[in-house]
């Protein structure tokens, strides 16, 4: 099969790999059907997360399971399935308290552990799926002949769930303030997620229009195009001089959080999602401590969320397939990543 590989930064290429096959009773083996590039796989292309050459890569897909191993009860060949990023065993502790991401036997699409087994990637043909029944979540079977609604579906595998997971840290309720500090996919997201809670009323905060068109579709009511400094005077004044109750910060940069501390209300919370690089350094614990602002959030424990977001993507009370600006198939995926990088595409969707 082809499959998606890292060989150094820069250098993504689809080669022919190893066909998935099952390996434990609780394995399934998927064919893909949509997949994406990630703004987070931006961080590996660019060097900045360290990858070994020839290392798959991908970890947002939906397809149809092709066979299963003999201990999977609540899947079977021919059904349609999502796949939140991180695999987990549905059964322990952590599990129990939704917090998969943490569960020790789960893991991330791509990664490599700690017996130097390389597990597959999204961004290919089909995925050997660990713990099948505690992982994937079943879809309408219908839905695979409706390309929109595929597409929205997709978003349930990340981008949606983190968004999701920010407003929740946050604590987004209805009628509050909120303040989405980045305008990629999974701050468009968040403010897609706000919206949904119930929030009043929406700052976006971004400069590139067709992305803040996008939030303003999602429910944004307001779009700061500022930076730094400049973008907290905005807010403040557009929030008469209060800040923002809830702050979702979707970047992951000491900036980014330097900004959302400045933007939200005393007493308020900043929920962040953004993979951290540089972020720490933009926390000054003793302003949080004088202004009783929270901070929450961390990796998005997606498979927790999308039992209760898969009915509203379903009937349509939330759709976040625009986030997808452009189709690619497997050979147009080198040329996605380069597109993500140098913003001419917000998320690139992949069809193989």
């Amino acid at each position: 099969m082809r499959a998606t590989v890292i060989h150094a930064p820069h250098d993504i290429r689809v080669e022919e790999v190893p066909d998935p096959a099952i390996q434990q009773p609780t394995d399934a083996v998927l064919r893909v059907l949509r997949a994406c590039i990630c703004g987070s796989d931006l961080w590996a292309y660019r060097g900045e997360s360290a990858r070994q050459p020839g290392q798959r890569i991908g970890h947002e897909f939906l397809g149809v399971i092709e066979e299963t191993g003999s201990a999977v009860a609540g899947f079977k060949p021919g059904d349609l399935v999502v796949a939140p990023f991180v695999w987990s065993d549905g059964s322990c502790e952590y599990c129990a308290e939704s917090l998969q991401t943490s569960c020790p036997q789960g893991g991330f699409w791509g990664s490599i552990g700690s017996d130097g087994v390389k597990s597959d990637g999204g961004q290919g043909e089909a995925v050997r799926v660990p713990f099948a029944d505690g992982t994937l979540v079943k879809l309408p079977a219908d839905a695979a002949s409706d390309d929109r609604l595929l597409t929205a579906l997709l978003a349930l595998s990340d981008v949606m769930g983190t968004g999701h997971h920010a407003a929740v840290g946050a604590g987004v309720t209805a009628g509050s303030t909120v303040a989405v500090v980045g305008d990629g996919a999974v701050g468009l997201c968040g403010v897609l997620a706000a919206k949904r809670l119930g929030a009043e009323r929406i700052i976006a905060l971004g400069r590139h229009e067709v992305r803040t068109d996008i939030a303003r579709t999602f429910g944004a009511t307001d779009v700061v195009a500022e930076r730094g400094d400049a973008a907290v005077a905005a807010v403040r004044e557009l929030t008469g001089g209060q800040g923002a109750h809830a702050v979702i910060e979707a970047v992951g940069t000491e900036q980014s959080m330097r900004t959302a501390v400045g933007i939200t209300r005393d007493g308020g919370a900043i929920g962040f999602v953004g993979v951290p690089h540089g972020s720490g350094t933009g926390i000054d614990l003793s302003v949080m401590f004088d202004r009783n602002i929270a901070l929450r959030g961390g990796v998005a424990p997606v498979r927790a969320y999308i039992p209760e977001l898969l009915p509203d993507v379903l009937d349509g009370t939330i759709d976040p397939s625009p986030v997808f600006d452009v189709s690619v198939g497997l050979d147009g995926v080198p040329g996605g990543y380069k597109a993500m990088d140098e913003r001419t595409a917000l998320k690139v969707l992949i069809k193989p």
